[in-house]
């Protein structure tokens, strides 16, 4: 069994190793682009490092998969695996805005077990916003539990973005975090009713807030409305569609034409 109080000190501590060099709070940060943009600087590593030394003694028997580890694919041989995004939303972390969290999910046989997300740069006065869930058990945001969207009609859904295709303008904006994890979660917790992208992307940046999402009963897919799955060969999937359940099936009609039309296979 799992110790959870030890696994959310470690996800917090991991939160404070970023805030500490943070450029919000006025810190000079070193980054670069590992691809053309893809932002990285020296604390998604330090992050990394820390949170893949602490999760592996908690949980040896677990693999891992991580945005800033190669991969390995021994993970396949571990029915338990860790689902790592260090910083989600670099680019927010290194321009000094707080739409970045912690994202660390377990997966079990391609499903989540245990997601939890932390943004110690929102809601500092009750030091950050801290969120898990649990497989079965709910989830919840600082303590309280969460109630997602409960939306029946698409026109005039909430959504995170910051600027919306002209087949879109019945949508309503709200502000947009550049971690796709915390808008995930904005669905969750009622501040949004769809979140959806429209490009190839990796487990990591969303299995923990998928939880989180679900277990507060939104509906979690990839864009095309098929359910997600984790510890592929190919952690790569097309779109992700997060949503108050009565409205998925007209955002997946509203997205099946564009999902098409951009989900031809990248090259790697």
């Amino acid at each position: 069994m799992i110790d959870r109080d030890r696994l959310e000190a470690i996800v917090r501590e991991a939160g404070r190793i970023a805030l500490a060099g943070w450029p919000g709070d006025g810190h000079a940060l070193e980054h670069w682009e590992k691809v053309p943009g893809s932002p990285v600087c020296t604390l998604d590593l330090e992050v990394d490092a820390f949170l893949r030394r602490e999760l592996s003694a908690l949980l040896p028997s677990a693999g891992w998969l991580s945005e800033e580890t190669a991969d390995s694919h021994h993970r396949k041989a571990h029915e338990l695996v860790w689902l790592v995004d260090p910083i989600d939303g670099t680019r927010d972390f290194i321009a000094g805005r707080p739409g970045w969290a912690i994202s660390v999910a377990l997966v079990n046989t391609r499903r989540p077990l245990l997601g939890y997300l932390f943004a110690p740069a929102r809601k500092r006065e009750e030091g950050g916003e801290f969120w898990h869930a649990e497989a079965g058990k709910g989830s919840w945001r600082n303590g309280r539990r969460l109630q997602a969207s409960h939306r029946e009609a698409l026109p005039g859904a909430r959504v995170p973005a910051k600027k919306l295709a002209a087949e879109d303008a019945d949508l309503v904006l709200v502000d947009q975090p550049n971690s796709i994890a915390l808008r995930m979660a904005m669905v969750a917790a009622n501040d949004a009713d769809i979140l959806a992208t429209l490009r190839w992307g990796y487990e990591w940046d969303i299995a923990a807030a998928g939880l989180i999402a679900r277990e507060a009963g939104a509906e979690v897919t990839d864009a095309f409305g098929k359910p997600l799955n984790y510890n592929k060969h190919d952690p790569r999937a097309f779109g992700v569609l997060c949503t108050s359940s009565a409205i998925h099936a007209a955002a997946v009609d509203r997205l099946a034409e564009r999902a098409a039309r951009f989900s031809v296979v990248p090259r790697d």
